[in-house]
């Protein structure tokens, strides 16, 4: 869950809540059924909504940009819309504890794939470049991983900020996925991504979530004004000169929807122009970021800072 702190760079915050308190409720939600758990989870939700004040106030301005930005006035409730996104959350968690113990299977995932990247991860050719998004279920990862019937994805994340997440997802037992901490990109590791890639591995990693202090950024457009996102993705394309393609999963009603576009061709892309092109692969991806938001507005799962100029959202209505 998001933390409290109202103000510093997101990765200086602290996970909130213990592993014990989340491996408890893996264990509860086994034993006695999702239903059963549910309201626990809500009552949990609500603990993190009260007290959680900076964050409230990250949501309620990110609706509020969204509804000017489209000029739509019906995308959120009239009543408590930021509560609403935060029980959206909770629905999320919930489904990624489903995904850990099976239950969530890829027949009750649909695939918005008009490009075919699908059938390129299914080829067995060079591996490709997932970038996704903090919007909806963050664990396409691993439904990517199953869709792609072994082929191994390695993850790129921050994970010092996740940590009890994390071990949780190790101890699922799931082998077919490799977490890497961004902050370790030297030479050697980008190497042997590059041989991985090789292999026939595939590698995810965000496209929307703004590095430590002292990292690249550029800015973008998005939902009508400018917003700092990371080079990071799209340097790592560079170097690695692979085929780029964005991913995200939505929830609609009772079913998700796997979204894969293809993107770009890094391979294509001139050495002497790199700064000019990842500036256009930002603000292109902004704006596709830009449109998966209204499409599943209450999905977008950012609780912190993430505009320049952020003059005192309104708080949690």
């Amino acid at each position: 869950m998001p933390d409290a702190a109202a103000t510093g760079h997101w990765t200086a915050q602290k996970e909130r809540g213990s592993f014990l308190g989340m491996k408890l409720t893996a264990m509860a939600i086994r034993v006695l059924g999702r239903r059963i758990v549910s309201p626990v989870i809500a009552l949990v939700v609500l603990y993190f909504f009260a007290t959680g004040r900076a964050a409230r106030q990250h949501v309620a301005e990110y609706q509020q940009r969204l509804a000017a930005w489209s000029g739509r006035t019906d995308l959120f409730p009239r009543v408590r819309p930021v509560l609403a996104q935060y029980f959206a959350f909770g629905e999320c968690m919930l489904d990624r504890f489903d995904v850990w113990r099976g239950k969530l299977r890829l027949s009750s995932v649909d695939m918005d794939d008009p490009d075919g990247v699908r059938n390129a991860l299914l080829s067995g050719g060079r591996g490709q470049l997932l970038v996704c998004t903090h919007l909806g279920n963050l664990d396409v990862c691993r439904a990517m991983a199953e869709l792609g019937e072994g082929v191994m994805l390695n993850v790129l994340m921050h994970l010092p900020n996740a940590a009890h997440f994390n071990r949780l997802l190790g101890e699922s037992g799931d082998r077919r996925l490799n977490l890497m901490h961004v902050g370790d990109l030297d030479t050697a590791a980008m190497l042997d991504l590059a041989q991985r890639l090789d292999r026939g591995e595939w590698i995810a990693i965000a496209g929307d979530r703004v590095p430590a202090h002292g990292g690249r950024t550029v800015d973008a457009p998005f939902l009508g004004s400018p917003a700092p996102f990371p080079q990071g993705p799209w340097l790592v394309a560079a170097m690695l000169r692979c085929p780029v393609n964005l991913v995200c999963c939505l929830k609609y009603g009772k079913r998700y929807r796997i979204h894969l576009r293809r993107f770009d061709d890094a391979a294509t892309w001139e050495r002497g122009h790199r700064s000019t092109i990842i500036a256009n692969a930002v603000s292109r991806y902004a704006a596709w970021l830009g449109e998966r938001c209204l499409a599943a507005p209450l999905q977008w799962f950012n609780f912190h800072a993430y505009w320049h100029a952020t003059h005192g959202a309104a708080d949690a209505r």
